[in-house]
């Protein structure tokens, strides 16, 4: 149940109810959810990772009241993949005991662009590390739902 378009998501059987977005990192996971109209994305937490069936307990009670999953993948800028990018399909495969749709949605410059913000927003460094990996998480949902809201079947 992964899809890597949107239309591919919707034809899941996913067209609208709250979803969830996850920056996979090696050492944390970002989360972040939407509103059911796939308006607004928010950065809600960041879990450290241990054992992976101690993280998937953690992400089936994030996503317990989710219609779906949207997961940064992270592509080399030219689109093609890395070992990273195989690391976090391969998470993405070992989600479905969730039995909820993923999406894999392209996360290049997402950390970069939230960064970016936050040192826009004069927030010091610490704070920035505390907070980049769930409001990345929200970036990458956001360019999700944007795409999924635009889709013809959506209006």
């Amino acid at each position: 149940m992964i899809a890597t378009t949107p239309a591919e998501f919707v034809a899941l059987g996913v067209d609208g109810g709250r979803l969830g977005g996850l920056d996979v990192g090696t050492k944390t996971i970002g989360l972040a959810t939407c509103d059911s109209e796939w308006r607004f994305a928010t950065a809600q937490a960041t879990l450290r990772r241990t054992k992976f069936t101690a993280d998937l307990e953690q992400l089936r009670i994030f996503a317990a009241s989710l219609a779906g999953l949207v997961v940064g993948l992270p592509l080399n800028m030219d689109g093609s993949d890395s070992p990273r990018t195989q690391s976090v399909r391969a998470f993405a495969r070992n989600l479905a005991p969730l039995a909820k749709p993923i999406l894999l949605w392209d996360e290049r410059w997402s950390t970069l662009a939230v960064e970016r913000a936050m040192i826009d927003q004069d927030m010091s460094r610490a704070k920035r590390a505390e907070k980049v990996d769930a409001h990345a998480a929200a970036h990458i949902l956001q360019g999700a739902i944007d795409a999924l809201a635009n889709l013809p079947s959506h209006d």
